[in-house]
């Protein structure tokens, strides 16, 4: 049986081994053709390289053994070796040199773009702003919490589905300019061939042209901060007819969803819509149970912020916290409704029952005031 058992399990390791992915993931971009290719340009230079050296140092161990009665041969300055070994590297490098410059230029060539997308990283989300057609929105890890926390099975993309892709279309350049809004992100998609660090207070760029319609998935590859697992990116390139069809959607969307800031709300349709945005945003630092992470982010319930004025609670959210710099400022990422609305939720959740509303209007008043 033992005989039986040890090419079983060979044949079964071989194919474990051929279902395995060794490589980069197949490029769908010009930019990730050439990085694709350059890669392997180079793993087959380092190859010879290893192979050629090892060889060598094989041979000669084997074949100048003391064992063998051979004895070490004392020299001192060889200008033919010296002259080889400065050459044969130079060569080489040359050899990488010119592919490499030429694959660097290309990733930095954003000119004739025929759309720009804006990109802000935040902890730990991504903004997409479409400058040309003056609307974007925000993507965020669409993972079930529950998930996360192993109480419900885990999904096939898990931590790399959002709720909003970024929809673009195929065969056209598209430029993006990346930044970020409080620490420094990463948008890093393997098979577009994008790999830029978004920093804050710079406005960097890249640019990718797909060539196939589908689904392509990354990541935020900066550590930038606790929740930096969950800050995925996906990309939905659709022909040029569909993706015409997806931005008039979206444009009526977006129309229909403009928010009247003078509008008044009553409590528990504010408190419905905050508890949308909570999940969406607060729940990382503060819990769904409002109880926060002790040492590092505040429990919201029962907290004198979330009971006491609403003055200084608007004041926070709107602008971040100045005793804890962790705390973001929302007023550049929701609109007035949005942070009247989780304001009047966080109130009136768990054991806060101020019973008090915020209204769009009052941060609309406290965002002018602040300029």
């Amino acid at each position: 049986m033992s005989c039986l058992r040890i090419p079983l399990c060979l044949l079964l390791a071989v194919q474990s081994a051929a279902a395995a992915e060794f490589n980069l993931q197949q490029p769908v971009t010009p930019l990730a053709r050439t990085e694709y290719h350059l890669h392997t340009m180079l793993l087959i230079v380092t190859g010879v390289i290893f192979a050629v050296v090892f060889l060598v140092m094989l041979y000669s161990i084997f074949h100048h053994r003391k064992s063998a009665g051979n004895e070490a041969k004392q020299f001192h300055e060889n200008t033919t070796v010296e002259i080889i070994w400065t050459v044969v590297p130079l060569l080489i490098l040359v050899v990488i040199a010119v592919p490499a410059t030429r694959a660097v230029l290309a990733q930095k060539s954003t000119r004739s773009e025929d759309m720009t997308i804006k990109i802000t990283g935040y902890q730990w989300k991504w903004r997409y702003d479409y400058l040309d057609d003056n609307f974007g929105y925000v993507s965020h890890l669409a993972t079930p919490r529950e998930a996360i926390e192993g109480t419900i099975q885990k999904p096939a993309n898990y931590l790399l589905e959002v709720d909003e892709p970024l929809v673009v279309p195929t065969d056209r350049k598209i430029r993006l300019l990346l930044t970020a809004n409080d620490v420094i992100h990463s948008w890093w998609v393997p098979q577009l061939g994008v790999k830029q660090d978004a920093i804050p207070g710079f406005l960097r760029d890249s640019w990718m042209l797909i060539e196939k319609p589908g689904v392509y998935r990354g990541q935020c590859s900066e550590l930038c901060g606790k929740d930096h697992g969950f800050m995925p990116i996906v990309v939905e390139a659709k022909s040029p007819a569909d993706y015409e069809k997806w931005r008039a959607a979206k444009l009526k969307q977006m129309a229909a969803a403009a928010d009247d800031p003078n509008k008044v709300w009553k409590l528990e349709d504010l408190k419905a819509r905050g508890e949308k945005v909570y999940a969406q945003n607060c729940v990382p630092c503060h819990q769904a149970n409002g109880k926060g992470i002790p040492g590092t982010f505040p429990a919201l319930d029962g907290s004198p912020i979330a009971t006491g004025d609403k003055a200084g609670h608007i004041e926070i959210v709107l602008f971040g916290g100045k005793k804890n710099p962790a705390m973001a400022a929302w007023g550049k990422q929701l609109s007035d409704t949005d942070i009247a609305a989780v304001i009047t939720y966080e109130r009136n959740s768990w054991g806060n029952h101020t019973g008090q509303i915020v209204q769009p209007k009052e941060v609309k008043a406290a965002r002018g005031k602040a300029a």
